[in-house]
């Protein structure tokens, strides 16, 4: 869906640019804009290879283990019926731990794998259970402890102190967590066809 949208607005731009005789801007805006979008790539490679490679030494060490049984009594109320033991929860708990610390790249492939586990235990495979549900909310609030990615991009465009933003994206993704929970657990009651 994104590329048919992305694909649409880039072929608007070109036809608007073309009417209003602004062609030559619209290409050269292409080209620089593509030049600045590989330097932030390559400027983020460092910090993101950096940060991955700590989550994988946790992971390894048993750091990410220790702190999914910490949230594990939060994440049993969040995910209730779902067992401790099970595949889908160890997963949640992983990629809720790596969003916490900032690590969104990490934690992908960990919320893949929950919503594989989830969608396997659901009879229903054309509908997104609860848990998938609270799973995508928890996963888009993204409550953060150390917000690296931001911190990596405030230190490319020269911000003095990159992590002086920790407090307002702690207090937005725990409000957007709060309030996003309560919103999946009203339309469990209310609701069931949509969850």
């Amino acid at each position: 869906m994104m590329k048919w949208i992305f694909g649409g607005l880039i072929v608007i731009s070109v036809v608007f640019g073309a009417l209003s005789g602004r062609i030559e801007e619209v290409s050269s805006a292409v080209l620089k804009e593509s030049g600045n979008a590989v330097t932030l790539c390559i400027s983020l490679i460092g910090s993101l290879c950096l940060w991955s490679g700590v989550m994988r030494v946790a992971q390894e060490s048993g750091l990410t283990v220790k702190l999914s049984k910490l949230l594990s009594p939060v994440l049993k109320l969040l995910f209730n019926g779902l067992s401790v033991e099970s595949q889908a929860f160890q997963a949640i708990s992983m990629n809720i731990t790596a969003n916490m610390l900032g690590l969104g790249n990490a934690a992908t492939p960990f919320g893949l794998q929950a919503m594989g586990h989830l969608g396997s235990m659901s009879d229903d495979k054309t509908t997104a259970t609860t848990h998938m549900t609270m799973l995508v909310v928890l996963n888009t609030a993204s409550i953060q402890i150390i917000p690296t990615t931001i911190a990596a991009l405030r230190m490319t465009h020269g911000a003095v102190n990159p992590m002086d933003v920790f407090l307002p994206i702690l207090t937005t993704s725990v409000m957007a967590a709060c309030i996003g929970v309560v919103l999946v657990k009203i339309s469990k009651r209310g609701s069931p066809c949509l969850l």
